[in-house]
């Protein structure tokens, strides 16, 4: 639910299909739950610092700290247009 990977053609309504055994890496689109909330973002790895990356100008990428509480579901591999 959200637009917030629009841009990478996974619109609101959309069914994902995560795989749980894959591991987070550059690039990836992920289903996260980070403080409480699920998330789907694209991670970016840059030196030591973690990102989750929207894939729309309008949301802005929540950098990951020591502090959060962050779970990586799983990676999406496909994705079902709803139609």
């Amino acid at each position: 639910k959200g637009e917030s990977l629009k841009n990478a053609g996974i619109n609101n309504g959309d069914l994902m299909i995560i795989d749980r055994s894959l591991e987070p890496t550059n690039g990836k689109i992920a289903v996260c739950y980070i403080n409480g909330e699920f998330t789907a973002k694209r991670i970016k790895v840059e030196k030591k610092e973690v990102w989750l990356m929207p894939e729309n100008e309008n949301y802005l990428p929540i950098k990951i700290s020591e502090e959060d509480n962050l779970q990586i579901w799983g990676i999406v591999t496909h994705v079902i247009k709803d139609v």
